[in-house]
């Protein structure tokens, strides 16, 4: 049976926090005590808190393609430079929509760049996503023995709503490849690949939730993990595959 339990206690994390000890006191905390194929999933917010990821808005000069962005989108012109400084490319640009190719590969809205639930009642202030999240979620894998999924909240073509996805993993296969085995009924798939890692970042959405819950962590338990470990950035679609465009 699948167990989803919230991580609480952690508290509002700040730069240079340890967040493999805040992690392991929270567990403890909750009376948590890690099992084999236990998976953590941790927020993208936290991670890149406690990597400094913030930038003062002040300190940001709009230039001349992030203001006619600003006046296409209606978005702040400071705001815009940060995501195209953030972006590869800007996918779709509209009234209150501004879509881009992430410097990760992750296509998304406003490049990452968050402006909620960052601490401190600072308003001048926007926080970017980690710098390499594969890499932190396999740091912490390593200090805490545990598989860890760094999650964020995407939007998705032709659907309403956000879910959770992995934008970081470590100690489990991100992307399971199930092309050529056998179907019940004798048939080969062809185009079968299961986003394990997206799934259990959305499973943990369930308690970590997108606004005031304040739990930025949930801890995954009863799924029979295999052996084998893919990253997060396996789960990215080349650009040069892309139909839409």
């Amino acid at each position: 049976m699948i167990e989803i339990h919230p991580i609480t206690g952690i508290g509002e994390v700040r730069p240079g926090d340890d967040l493999a000890a805040l992690l392991l006191a929270a567990l403890n905390h909750n009376g948590i005590t890690p099992r084999a194929c236990d998976i953590l999933v941790v927020t993208q917010k936290i991670v890149s808190k406690a990597q400094g990821r913030f930038v003062s808005l002040a300190d940001v000069v709009p230039g001349d393609e992030a203001m006619r962005l600003a006046e296409l989108t209606r978005k702040e012109p400071r705001l815009v430079e940060l995501v195209l400084r953030e972006a590869d490319g800007v996918v779709r640009a509209a009234p209150h929509v501004l879509i881009t190719r992430h410097r990760l590969g992750h296509v998304m809205a406003n490049s990452g760049v968050d402006r909620s639930n960052i601490g401190n009642g600072e308003d001048d202030r926007a926080l970017l996503l980690p710098v390499d999240p594969d890499g932190t979620a396999a740091q912490l894998c390593a200090q805490l023995g545990l598989a860890v999924v760094i999650s964020d909240s995407f939007g998705r073509p032709w659907r309403m709503g956000v879910v959770a996805v992995a934008i970081g993993a470590a100690g489990l296969p991100a992307l399971i490849d199930r092309r050529g085995e056998i179907d019940r009924d004798g048939r080969i798939l062809e185009v079968t690949q299961v986003a394990l890692a997206d799934m259990i970042a959305t499973a943990a959405n369930l308690v970590t939730g997108e606004g005031a819950e304040g739990i930025p962590a949930a801890l995954v338990r009863g799924y029979p993990l295999s052996e084998g470990n893919r990253p997060a950035k396996d789960l990215v679609r080349p650009a040069a595959e892309d139909l839409f465009r």
